[in-house]
């Protein structure tokens, strides 16, 4: 009975092997739509983590943010201050905006005042910290008047 086990394990290892999380290679086609309130409400938060995230333009923020933007983030505080206040503290400085996006993007997805940017996340194997292992992040976001307004991450304590 063991070796049938042993058989059957591994001819189904290929049943459980992960497919990694990748990105698409030309993420700025994922912001075209033929509605064009989505297609706004995607370039927006597109450009969002383009010029105030990844470029750490915070004085650019206010372009993208509302004062009041509810964090659902465990680890942030709600409102466009306590962003900047997090950068100023840590004193981050802002770097060369890019035209295109460094980070690799899964998907960008705009229903109604929602968008939500599916990114790979790179985790290290909880079983095996030699080995590492993908999967997928999010952020969404609430739109209102052309600005976010509310946050939501896969963020724990």
């Amino acid at each position: 009975m063991k070796i049938y086990t042993l058989v059957a394990t591994f001819l189904c290892a290929p049943l459980f092997a992960q497919a990694p999380v990748t990105g698409v290679p030309d993420p700025e086609s994922l912001l075209k739509s033929p509605d064009k309130k989505l297609e706004a409400n995607k370039t927006l938060i597109y450009n969002l983590f383009r010029e105030v995230l990844e470029a750490r333009h915070m004085d650019l923020a206010d372009k993208y943010l509302s004062d009041d933007f509810i964090q659902h983030n465990p680890n942030a505080a709600n409102g466009l201050p306590a962003l900047k206040k997090y950068f100023a503290d840590r004193n981050i400085q802002p770097q060369p905006i890019n035209t295109k996006l460094k980070r690799p993007i899964t998907a960008i997805i705009a229903e109604g005042d929602l968008v939500m940017v599916l990114y790979p996340s790179e985790r290290t194997d909880p079983k095996d910290p030699s080995k590492k292992y993908t999967t997928t992040g999010f952020d969404a976001y609430r739109i209102r008047n052309g600005k976010v307004v509310e946050h939501w991450d896969p963020a724990t304590r």
